[in-house]
């Protein structure tokens, strides 16, 4: 009798706290639909779901989480807001609601507060791979590098077949191990998810900066036949027919993509890239200006926009723009050169020669002390990493400097970390680590510079012609070194006809380059064209860097013609 008592009154208790006509069937099936429509990543299913939820009685405390979610997955941070900011949640949905919470303040910049909104998510579930996901996010977007891959390691340890852990470790493994490494891992997660956009998108993109377009092309294909309407198809393929000097077809592929999403900062950049490869330099320029002041952090953005001033000799805009740039100690040498041969072609010799020469040597700089005072040079950051090395190196240690480099690599692996690493290892670690480097990054263009470098020396003129024919190609024949270097070694191993251009383009990019000079009077001597223009060129390149050998062979054979 008393079990019967307690069962009537724990039924009025409910009849009392529920909404009036609430059918609980009802809302937990719309609820379990809202959950599978927001793990497909489907904010408008999920949102419809949740309403239906409403109507069959729902509280919006039951819901509240569940619709932050749906709303930030749709990006309407202000509604999501309505729902989360209040931070009433269900006992059931409290992780979900603090990890919302979270995901919603990074988004808006609020880095601590999303940190505390966590720290009570951790409370509530410890062990939920996707907050730790969303916690490694948070700490690499606040400079804690290495406290961000702990927490990636955690939530691939938690749930080594959740497609976000795999995400997020391809994407670590991208900016520290290069593509060729991230392949695997991304193919891994499209085995458990065949059809997970996210995945699909970065296993596309680190196809193709493995230089694998074909198979970036079928996954291209595969993303359109998902979702027709989808323009991220379009923009990959885009991407590889310009990465194979298509174009045309580029650009009709990015006019698919419509006239608002083209407007997209990546789509915008490839364009203006694929204007200047056409020629159409001043249509560039207008573009890069643009997205310059949209993103003018974006170093990319600025070191093509640049490219496009000199393209059209807009000396004084270039200058205005970026010298200020260039006065940093960290200044990049690509933009160090491009103001080096801004000042040659109007003349200024002098100043030219001091910006060239920067170029040369800026991969071995050290960042300034302001920068060390920064806290963004925090503990735990790929830059605190970086200033260890530095530090060390010049104190001597090239051991710990090293060391230190190497774990910096672990994070991101710019071309100027194995630089550095090289240098601290000692000389014997250029060319290896240059090999190490080009194998994970198959789109470095250092790299490839190096091992050609030490294939020279060693006479291996095929080699040097391999490694030079695509870096210039994929630096859209634009570097006049690099040209040259690559008429010379197509002169040594026996292909005099096929130097002839990359030597003309190299001269007509910088006249004033004793190497594009003495590249393109060796050519015309070696073919017996034009003697008097190939005298002279051997005695302007004499004349800017003193005599050698070459240049007295290539006297030799204009003699015997």
């Amino acid at each position: 009798m008393a079990d019967r008592r307690l069962g009537l009154l724990m039924a009025a208790l409910f009849v009392l706290t529920s909404p009036l006509n609430a059918r609980p069937d009802d809302v937990g099936a719309a609820l379990t639909a809202a959950a599978d429509a927001a793990a497909r990543q489907d904010g408008i299913a999920a949102e419809a779901a949740i309403r239906r939820a409403l109507s069959a009685g729902a509280s919006q405390v039951d819901v509240a989480a569940r619709m932050g979610e749906a709303l930030l997955l749709q990006g309407d941070l202000a509604r999501a807001r309505d729902w989360l900011e209040p931070g009433q949640f269900s006992q059931r949905d409290a992780a979900l609601g603090w990890r919302m919470t979270g995901l919603l303040l990074r988004a808006e910049g609020r880095l601590p507060e999303a940190g505390r909104a966590y720290d009570r998510a951790l409370a509530v579930a410890p062990n939920d791979p996707l907050l730790w996901v969303d916690i490694a996010r948070l700490r690499y977007s606040g400079a804690e590098h290495f406290l961000a891959v702990e927490a990636a390691e955690r939530a691939f340890e938690l749930a080594p077949s959740n497609p976000r852990a795999i995400e997020l470790r391809a994407q670590l493994l991208i900016d520290g191990a290069g593509p060729v490494a991230a392949i695997p891992m991304f193919e891994r997660g499209l085995k458990i998810a065949p059809n997970d956009r996210e995945l699909l998108v970065g296993y596309a993109g680190a196809l193709g900066q493995a230089g694998r377009a074909v198979d970036m092309l079928k996954v291209a294909r595969r993303l359109h036949a998902l979702n027709p309407r989808s323009p991220v198809p379009f923009y990959l393929q885009a991407v590889i027919a310009a990465r194979a000097g298509q174009i045309d077809l580029a650009r009709r592929l990015l006019d698919r993509m419509g006239k608002n999403l083209k407007e997209v900062p990546a789509a915008v950049l490839l364009t203006s890239a694929l204007e200047l490869e056409a020629g159409n330099s001043g249509i560039a320029v207008n573009m890069l200006e643009r997205l310059d002041r949209r993103q003018p952090f974006n170093q990319r953005v600025q070191l093509l926009y640049a490219k496009a001033l000199l393209m059209v000799d807009d000396h004084p805009r270039l200058r205005q723009r970026f010298v200020p740039d260039a006065e940093r100690r960290d200044a990049s040498p690509y933009l160090l050169s491009i103001l080096g041969r801004s000042y040659e072609r109007t003349g200024d010799r002098e100043t030219a020669a001091i910006y060239l020469q920067r170029a040369v040597t800026a991969a071995f700089s050290f960042p300034p002390e302001r920068f060390r005072e920064d806290p963004l040079w925090a503990a735990g950051s790929f830059q605190a990493a970086v200033v260890a090395g530095d530090n060390a190196l010049l104190n001597g240690a090239n051991g710990h400097a090293f060391d230190a480099y190497r774990a910096a690599a672990r994070l991101r692996y710019p071309e100027w970390l194995m630089l550095r690493a090289a240098y601290a290892g000692g000389g014997a670690e250029v060319v290896p680590m240059a090999e190490e480097y080009l194998a994970a990054f198959p789109d470095s263009l250092l790299a490839p510079r190096l091992i050609a470098d030490a294939a020279a020396q060693d006479g291996k003129w095929d080699r040097v012609t391999t490694l030079l024919s695509g870096t210039s190609q994929r630096q859209g024949w634009s570097d006049p070194g690099a040209l040259a270097d690559l008429a010379v070694a197509r002169l040594q191993s026996g292909q005099a006809e096929a130097a002839l251009a990359p030597a003309e383009t190299a001269y007509r990019l910088q006249r004033s380059n004793a190497n594009a000079a003495q590249a393109l009077g060796m050519v015309l001597a070696k073919l017996g064209r034009d003697p008097v223009r190939a005298a002279n060129l051997l005695n302007k390149a004499e004349a800017l860097r003193g005599s050698n050998p070459a240049i007295v062979a290539a006297r030799a054979q204009l003699q015997s013609h």
